[in-house]
């Protein structure tokens, strides 16, 4: 892999000031075919895009790893063209540092961004909670505890992936009992980077088991119709997380920035 020097200038507009570029040790490119085929009539890159997104987000592209228009063209089967739309997209929205005649990477967390992206969340979703608790019906219970069911599932067979797609699907159905579903995409749109950290969070079964806890308690809340103790529950459950971000990113200092 090419190192590139602490001293080389990046490229991603977005940022207020450059930052040095380390990247991860070396490792085999990882597989980079699709996991589905567009839909005819979908547009390639703004799929590219949403699939580079999600590797980069769960971390099967790590931050500093370097990223190969020709490679990953290769592996997705199609030209460099649409690739290098999709990457300067990721690289507008923080997700890839594009050095000039150097190459590209896989962009390292930035904390001040993260922060913004907690804000975000615990400002539209401690309100969700609350107006889920107040219209929530029998077959709102019943999914919220089917929900439930799947999560306990994945931590026993310590699946971080698939506790992770029902955690978001928890929360998603949250903005749908609200009476508010499209909230959803707004949320999901702007906690990017606050994911990558969840996920690098996963990898500790104890924090697995943490989430799970305080899912069930925003749940037992919301099923009981008491819109102050689920916001008061939801709001818990985002400052947990926003509280071990210092531990996570002093356990894995290597993939993230702090500009403060």
């Amino acid at each position: 892999m090419t190192r590139i020097p602490d001293s080389a200038p990046r490229a991603a507009a977005s940022r207020a000031a450059p930052v040095p570029v380390r990247p991860v040790a070396s490792r085999a490119m990882p597989d980079l075919r699709p996991a589905r085929l567009p839909a005819r009539g979908e547009a390639l890159v703004p799929h590219l895009y949403r699939d580079l997104r999600e590797r980069i987000v769960s971390g099967a592209l790590a931050p500093g790893e370097a990223v190969s228009e020709s490679r990953i063209a290769e592996g997705y089967g199609v030209s460099r063209t649409p690739i290098r739309e999709a990457f300067k997209k990721l690289a507008e929205d923080g997700f890839l540092d594009v050095v000039p005649q150097v190459g590209s990477f896989v962009a390292r967390i930035d904390l001040k961004v993260v922060r913004d992206n907690h804000f975000v969340r615990e400002t539209l979703e401690c309100r969700i909670a609350g107006l889920a608790a107040e219209r929530i019906d029998a077959a709102g219970a019943r999914a919220l505890r089917d929900n439930l069911a799947q999560q306990r599932q994945a931590l026993t067979r310590k699946d971080p992936a698939a506790f992770f797609e029902a955690d978001e699907a928890m929360h998603a159905l949250m903005a749908q009992l609200a009476g508010h579903a499209s909230a959803w995409q707004v949320i999901h749109a702007a906690k990017g980077q606050l994911d990558r950290v969840r996920h690098l969070s996963l990898i500790s079964g104890r924090r697995s088991r943490q989430r799970l806890d305080e899912h069930r308690e925003v749940a037992e809340r919301v099923i009981a119709g008491d819109a102050a103790g689920a916001s008061d529950a939801m709001r818990r459950h985002l400052g947990s997380i926003f509280d071990a971000i210092d531990n996570i990113a002093a356990e894995n200092a290597h993939f993230f920035v702090d500009p403060s």
